[in-house]
């Protein structure tokens, strides 16, 4: 996952330079196909990781480089972009629910090789379906930002095309350390040195774009804001990802699952996120687009600010469960079902509005890097998550209590941070609607 989200920020760069979006989209979306593929007929477990790597390259091309094209169909900005977004992001979410089930069904009942040829069959099918529609896209996306013989855009190109060369031999040189034996990573040495890696990358990145990329002031201070956002980005996140671990080990412990004769998987609580965000994905494109004709539209700043108040809202549910839990009363499903409902509404109040903002921060011919930025942020957001889940001890029932209500402090602690900023990111992001 850490992997996939890294791979964006050079394959927004590739996008923006050399292929153009929606290039970078058809080839993304082929060498998935071709990862899982790799994965059906992997002989060994080295081919197996090699089919991951290919899965993670493509990805890089193709998340940035889809959300760029949805950016550029909406030029003027404003409400309108932010719930084209939300819009996409419906469209991400309904795959998140078909997905899981359609794959993970074919793989249980007939193996592990046909659930990954499913899986490559469903990317080529959105492959052929991207090519016969992609008309619709008009010129959105349909060739490079630095187009042309503009020598100031040459030398700005210059600086991430000696970084991305970089980037391209250092992996080459991991694959070839760990192919040969030669590392033995476990899995937290390569957390810590994912966390050192990201962080360094978006350091190099924010660097670059401050101070090498001949940005004006303006443009400089609206990457200021970007850094802001960033930082928002992460740490919602953190609280956000421990559904797949700390409140998964809830559902399948301590939650009583039964429906009549039906005992619910815990598994399939990991689908209601997806299906809320189709749910009330439209509401809130509906909403954002109606308060900016009144005049209300609250900022980006703002929306960050009540997604994270809304992660802290939601973990607050899990502390009266965790309570009724250590006194030795049964916790009914609803619990985590409100649990879920609320992240997701901090999810759609604050991750469709960051890649929004994303795209509206930065000049055209870096669109897609900074999309990539803001999926760099998700990445360490992941690893953050895996940390403070490590330091849940879900075995220890009287202790979850605490454990979740520390969740909640940092959640609201972070929003109090976000909010600090208000006066400074008004200043900074002047002129961006």
């Amino acid at each position: 996952m850490g992997g996939t989200y890294i791979a964006c920020l050079p394959g927004g760069w590739i996008g923006d330079r050399l292929l153009g979006s929606q290039r970078a989209v058809l080839w993304g979306g082929i060498i998935i196909a071709l990862g899982h593929v790799t994965l059906g007929l992997a002989p060994s477990e080295r081919v197996f990781f090699l089919g991951l790597l290919i899965i993670v390259l493509g990805t890089g091309l193709l998340k940035p480089n889809t959300g760029a094209i949805v950016a550029q169909l909406y030029p003027e900005g404003g409400a309108r972009m932010d719930a084209g977004f939300t819009i996409y992001y419906i469209g991400i979410n309904v795959g998140a629910t078909l997905g899981p089930i359609v794959a993970g069904a074919v793989a249980e009942r007939y193996g592990w090789s046909l659930g990954f040829a499913t899986a490559a069959i469903g990317m080529a099918v959105g492959v052929v379906q991207f090519l016969r529609q992609r008309r619709r896209l008009g010129s959105a996306g349909a060739r490079p930002m630095s187009h042309g013989s503009d020598v100031a855009q040459s030398r700005v190109a210059a600086g991430p095309k000696r970084g991305a060369l970089i980037g391209v031999a250092i992996l080459l040189l991991g694959v070839m350390l760990l192919w040969s034996g030669v590392l033995h990573p476990t899995a937290l040495a390569l957390q810590d040195l994912s966390t050192l890696v990201i962080i360094g990358v978006a350091v190099l990145y924010f660097g670059y774009m401050l101070f090498g990329a001949g940005l004006t002031r303006v443009e400089r201070l609206r990457v200021l804001a970007l850094v802001v956002l960033f930082i928002g980005s992460v740490l919602f996140w953190a609280g956000y990802e421990q559904s797949g671990s700390s409140l998964n080990l809830f559902a399948e412990r301590y939650t009583d699952r039964h429906l009549g004769a039906l005992e619910v998987p815990a598994t399939w609580f990991q689908s209601l996120n997806p299906i809320y965000i189709v749910v009330f994905g439209a509401l809130f494109s509906a909403l954002w687009v109606a308060l900016a004709r009144r005049g209300r539209d609250p900022s980006t700043t703002l929306k960050f600010i009540l997604g994270l108040l809304a992660m802290s809202a939601s973990f607050l549910v899990m502390v009266f469960a965790a309570r009724l839990l250590a006194h030795g009363h049964p916790v009914g499903m609803a619990w985590l079902s409100v649990t879920y409902l609320l992240q997701t509404w901090g999810e759609l109040v604050l991750s469709p509005v960051g890649l929004s903002a994303s795209s509206k921060l930065v000049p055209p011919r870096f669109v897609s890097q900074s999309l990539g930025v803001f999926f760099v942020s998700l990445s360490l957001g992941n690893l953050l998550a895996g940390r403070i889940a490590g330091d849940i001890d879900a075995a220890n029932v009287a202790a979850l209590p605490a454990q979740f209500m520390n969740i909640v402090w940092f959640s609201a602690l972070c929003a109090a941070g976000v909010a600090l900023t208000l006066p400074l990111m008004r200043r900074w992001t002047a002129g961006v609607h």
